[in-house]
């Protein structure tokens, strides 16, 4: 599996066949949209099959009908003429084998692969129905039931036909994913710009993206400036303003600027194309309520033959004529049919894992995100999650300093500090790094860099030692605070010790995000405990926490740490999801019951959770949770209806209430089993992001 980067880090057999059979049938990426397309073409080519076979059918149930003999006492109606039962024996015939067809076939290929299911329920009685009416054609004794065959027939192809359109519809937003991608591009080679195929550019290529245009490569902005809509791929509605140096995702819309992008990431490589795999992968695979699912249908087939066989042995021991033992039969055979079942929660799993991707919520993990519902404490980190992720220096000071020149000396700390932190990506260093270049200060250079494990580094500066360390450090070391420091609690800070003696601090304030609060507080309304997991020091971390009135926090906790945290919140029969964006998440990450990693973090964390967030917006983690729950229960709706239709539709069929006038034919039952597949089909359809 490839990892996911965040755009915003800096970097069927016929239609029977279930949706994790890629009824989409995409490529492997949208750049190669040949690929994904020519599979597009053959599910519409069946859809249009089973379509035109409806039709046919259609025009010769009519005859048929009028032809049979049961419908002509029904109607009052006499149309016998010489040769009119060999006529209906013709018309039906061309039914059976054109119309039925799709069902024979995939009888035989069920029997092929030894793992029987709705299409041998299926081919079973059309079969079993044709040749027994055939036989009364040629001298056997009893009333034929061609219009039967006929109806029952014309009422599967309009279910199948029915189905397929709502398997295409259900991955529709798949489809959408792939026609992102646009088609060709506009290569800059020197002075002259070209049309190209998308697929055919490469990392380093320039290119001209035109206002309106897509994107059709990762890349960088070496030139322009415009606004890029992004909602497809992120589900950030807002419009994102982009310029020279920033990164551009495949796939967004250009704004109202023209710009020139160096391609970072072309074909399978490209965001777009691994959320197209992301999404196909999670489509494919199986969680335990659809393996669930499959065993019900499985066990269903085995149920409809064993019942059907026995409602044909019991009525003809009771004394009825084959013809009635017969349909009884084919009828309970006919209702038994899996098909809602089969397509229960594989049309619940492509619509909720595609509307999923559409909103930036990327599923790996299929059982994971089932689970969501389970949910008992999520654990928040707080940096960019939290928090904006952007820290910004709100103090410093140096102690003892020998001169009124506050600033000097100021500069002078930073200065060397700054040596230190310019290779790292943690949000205090660049922090520190922005403040460097809004005093246009100039940095030297470290040697002999070395991390002290979850408290800072340290390295040579200009012949000093310099350590730059947490409060955490001090009090390890017996270190003691400068005289007059107050911690403010929104606060971070950082101290700095030159050559074994304390020099000064650094204090920084991250932004609590204007969602946080409200994220918080729809987990409180939804029966969840959140609790805050930091490095930082317990002020800090008692502020986030009091401001966004969380149930708890865990504070000064070092990487090896987190990961003891997750599991004793776990020893106490909680159901623990955590979210986190750097490398020292990725073991609590994978330690949780669910992980979330947040979009601007790292591959790392994208690889060890088991779903991805591409935006770091802590609502997108509740619509997450509340989604999960929505699809759970269409899932649970949609077996319950597939079962507990057959539970009272059976015995009605095997002709428990006959004596009380009470039967269905095999049309009324293939009517049934259609209506409970449309039921199944437009209760998915409904499967809505609800965003918190």
């Amino acid at each position: 599996m490839n990892n996911i980067s965040s755009p915003h880090k800096h970097e069927n057999q016929a239609s029977e066949a279930t949706l994790n059979k890629d009824p989409m049938g995409h490529g492997k990426h949208a750049a190669q949209a040949g690929m994904g397309m020519a599979g597009h073409d053959h599910h519409a080519m069946m859809i249009a099959d089973f379509k035109k076979r409806f039709y046919v059918v259609l025009a010769l149930t009519i005859p048929v009908m009028l032809l049979s003999m049961q419908i002509q006492q029904w109607l009052r109606l006499d149309l016998h003429f010489v040769g009119s039962n060999y006529l209906l024996f013709g018309l039906s015939t061309v039914v059976f084998i054109y119309g039925g067809w799709p069902f024979l076939s995939g009888w035989f290929s069920e029997l092929k692969a030894k793992n029987p299911g709705m299409m041998t329920l299926i081919g079973f009685a059309i079969s079993v129905a044709y040749i027994y009416s055939a036989a009364t054609v040629f001298g056997l004794k009893g009333m034929d039931f061609f219009w039967e065959l006929t109806t029952l027939i014309l009422i599967m192809l309009l279910g199948h036909w029915i189905e397929m359109r709502s398997v295409a519809g259900a991955s529709r937003e798949l489809e959408l994913l792939v026609q992102l991608m646009p088609a060709e591009a506009h290569l800059i080679d020197g002075k002259n710009t070209s049309e190209v195929k998308t697929d055919s550019l490469k990392s380093g290529d320039l290119i001209l993206i035109k206002p309106g245009e897509k994107i059709p490569a990762d890349g960088i902005i070496e030139d322009g400036e415009s606004y890029l809509n992004e909602s497809m791929l992120t589900g950030e509605s807002t419009p994102v303003q982009k310029s020279k140096g920033q990164d551009v995702i495949a796939g967004s819309v250009n704004g109202n600027g023209s710009l020139r992008v160096r391609v970072t990431h072309s074909g399978e490589d490209s965001y777009l194309s691994k959320v197209i795999t992301l999404v196909k992968n999670a489509q494919d695979a199986k969680s335990n309520t659809q393996l669930l699912a499959d065993k019900a249908a499985k066990w269903l087939t085995i149920i409809a033959l064993i019942a059907g066989i026995g409602t044909f042995a019991f009525w003809l021991a009771d004394g009825k004529d084959l013809a009635f033992a017969m349909e009884r039969m084919v009828t309970v055979i006919v209702i038994c049919c899996p098909h809602a079942l089969g397509l229960a929660v594989p049309l619940v799993v492509a619509k909720s894992t595609s509307l999923s991707a559409k909103h930036g919520l990327l599923i790996k993990n299929r059982t994971a995100f089932e689970n969501s519902r389970k949910i008992s404490t999520i654990v928040f980190d707080k940096t960019g999650t939290l928090t904006v992720g952007k820290f910004e220096v709100a103090r410093v000071l140096v102690i003892d300093h020998q001169s009124n020149d506050h600033q000097k000396w100021e500069n002078e700390m930073l200065r060397i500090v700054a040596a230190l932190e310019q290779n790292s990506e943690h949000p205090i260093a660049t922090g520190i790094l922005a403040e460097i270049k809004k005093r246009s200060l100039d940095v030297p250079k470290a040697i002999d860099f070395q991390a002290i494990t979850g408290k800072g580094v340290e390295a040579m500066v200009e012949g000093k030692h310099l350590k730059v360390v947490s409060p955490g450090y001090l009090n390890e070391k017996h270190i003691a605070l400068p005289e007059g420091f107050e911690a403010n609690g929104s606060e971070t800070v950082v101290f700095v010790i030159i050559n074994e003696v304390l020099y000064g601090y650094i204090a920084l304030s991250d932004t609590i995000r204007p969602e946080s609060a409200e994220a918080i507080q729809t987990l409180h309304d939804n029966g969840i405990k959140s609790l805050l997991l930091t490095g930082d020091n317990s002020q800090v971390a008692e502020s986030v926490s009091n401001q966004l009135k969380m149930d708890g926090f865990f504070a000064e906790v070092l990487p090896h740490q987190k990961l003891d945290k997750i599991k004793e919140l776990q020893q106490k029969g909680e159901f623990v999801a955590m979210t986190g964006d750097g490398v020292n998440d990725a073991p609590p990450l994978a330690q949780a019951d669910i992980g979330i990693a947040v979009g601007s973090g790292s591959d790392i964390a994208a690889e060890t959770a088991g779903i991805v967030l591409v935006n770091s917006n802590p609502k997108d983690i509740v619509s997450l949770i509340l989604f999960g729950k929505a699809t759970y229960r269409k899932m649970v709706q949609n077996l319950a209806w597939a079962t507990g239709y057959n539970v009272v539709a059976l015995p009605l069929a095997a002709g428990v209430l006959y004596n009380q006038g009470i039967v269905l034919s095999p049309a009324v039952g293939a009517v049934l089993m259609t209506v409970s597949t449309v039921v199944v089909a437009i209760n998915a359809s409904l499967l809505k992001v609800k965003q918190s």
